[in-house]
Parts: structure tokens; C-alpha cells; sequence
């Protein structure tokens, strides 16, 4: 999880509620503390604890926000998949 800008990772979070929340950023562990402080978004604010169920590949700008728009529109139960396999997502969009 380098915090270099060339790599992008698109991450999932789970809040207290068991909801499931994707991002994307060039510093995970960064933008993690930020959720974990309040201060991420509006969906995990006040939602804590939380945690991060799964970290991407390093990808490029673009291609982060594309996954992160896909996984977005995906079920509960898929993205579920997705965090217990360890799913490299750019072969389960193939």
C-alpha cells in the first residue's frame, strides 16, 4: 500500500453495522485513519469501529475508479466473495 500518486487501490470497509463501504485511494493506510477518525465520508461517520477487509492490486487512477464503480453496483454477497477469496478484481471483471 504505497503512498505513491502512480498507484491507485481500491479498498472495502466494514462499519459496526456489517455494511460495506468501497473507496479508492493512493494511500490506503492514510485514508483509512482518516474513516477511522470521522473524518473519511458521510456513510462511516459515526459507524465505528470499522475495518479494512480488503485491499487491491496497485492499479492505475483510472482503472481504481472503474472497479470501485463496479463494485459498488455489486450485492452484498459478491462483494462478500470478493473479501473472503482475496479476489484479484481485475480478473472478476474479465
Amino acid at each position: 500500500m504505497s503512498n505513491s500518486s502512480n498507484f491507485w487501490y481500491v479498498y472495502i470497509i466494514r462499519d459496526k453495522l456489517n455494511r460495506l463501504y468501497t473507496g479508492i485511494s493512493n494511500d490506503v493506510l492514510k485514508r483509512y485513519c482518516a474513516h477511522k477518525e470521522g473524518r473519511g465520508s458521510k456513510f462511516l461517520k459515526g459507524m465505528q469501529p470499522i475495518e479494512l477487509v480488503y485491499c487491491s492490486e496497485p492499479l492505475g487512477k483510472i482503472e481504481a475508479a472503474q472497479y470501485e464503480y463496479k463494485i459498488k453496483k455489486l450485492t452484498k454477497k459478491t462483494k462478500e466473495q470478493i473479501i473472503l477469496n482475496k479476489t484479484d478484481i481485475s480478473q472478476f471483471f474479465k
